[in-house]
């Protein structure tokens, strides 16, 4: 059996992963109800996969923030508890990461690898141009794309689907969170 592989990305209505400026964790909307739920999606057993410059970035900010802080969400602290397989070229081990595997090569060939052999789902959080290689090469059966309420088109930044190819996306999930949030996933096939 395969194992299914969800691409998991936070996003502002006009499609950017991040913004500069003053915005802050969440566009400064999460709520309880946002907080619980990732929470509960990263209860379930499974498998994180990171590419180089997301493991970069999650590593940077837990090492920088306190208990206290949006960074330290519980849902993180799970994200980060699970066993995780980064894809790099340029990294060295030891990782900053509990149970995490250092895996170099080709992203397309190491996921195919990890479908084919594990026994517990694949989820990845950000690694935006890794999710959009693997798309592209039919590996991707969820697309879960968390949207709040905000437009960043002065400050976005990091397109998240910006050089991918073209997808027809099926609704299979959707749910309205904290009365303002949207979490959408949908299972992409390639438009022909």
């Amino acid at each position: 059996m395969t194992a299914t592989y969800t691409v998991d990305v936070f996003s502002s209505l006009d499609g950017f992963g991040t913004a500069s400026g003053n915005w802050g964790g969440y566009w400064g909307k999460q709520g309880p109800e946002l907080l619980a739920h990732r929470l509960s999606v990263y209860t379930e057993e499974q498998r994180m996969v990171l590419g180089a410059s997301t493991y970069r970035v999650f590593a940077r900010m837990l090492a920088a923030s306190t208990e206290e802080s949006e960074v330290r969400d519980a849902w993180v602290d799970r994200m980060r508890s699970l066993p995780a397989t980064v894809v790099s070229n340029t990294l060295a081990e030891p990782l900053d990461w509990p149970d995490a595997t250092l895996v170099r090569g080709d992203a397309v060939e190491v996921v195919t690898r990890l479908k084919e052999e594990s026994d517990v789902p694949l989820r990845s959080h950000g690694s935006l141009s890794m999710n959009r290689a693997l798309m592209a090469a039919g590996l991707v059966d969820a697309v879960q794309v968390t949207i709040f309420p905000v437009i960043t088109g002065r400050t976005g930044t990091e397109p998240i689907f910006q050089g991918a190819d073209d997808f027809d996306l099926e609704l299979i999930g959707s749910r309205t969170l904290d009365g303002r949030s949207q979490e959408l996933t949908y299972r992409p096939t390639p438009h022909v």
